[in-house]
């Protein structure tokens, strides 16, 4: 796929679940990744599909604050399409409970987050 189709593509998809977890999170959502991270020159979208993740620093990650933990939803290679930072232990409870009410699987690899 040509560069410029893979990322209108990709940036397709990270609006839509953009938009999802704003009407979870009250607007808190970031934009992340439009293309998935890979060693060929071969250009690829993110995935169409919706997993959700929270990276914590156990995940070999680096937060620069102790203000929680950071929600991704990533597709299937992990790549993060949003996120939203500072999510409190509370917060991710009630965050878990929507995603299974929503059918929205979690994600146990490893996450691709936005340098």
């Amino acid at each position: 796929m040509q560069y410029f189709q893979a990322l209108k593509l990709g940036q397709k998809r990270v609006a839509e679940a953009r938009e999802y977890l704003n009407t979870l999170t009250n607007g808190k959502a970031m934009p992340a990744l439009a293309l998935v991270a890979n060693n060929s020159k071969v250009w690829a979208p993110v995935g169409e599909e919706n997993l959700y993740a929270f990276v914590d620093e156990s995940a070999g990650f680096v937060l620069t604050d102790n203000s929680g933990y950071i929600l991704a939803l990533v597709d299937k290679t992990g790549s993060s399409k949003t996120i939203v930072q500072g999510v409190t232990n509370q917060q991710k409870e009630i965050l878990e409970k929507a995603f299974q009410t929503d059918n929205i699987p979690k994600f146990e690899g490893k996450v691709i987050l936005p340098v």
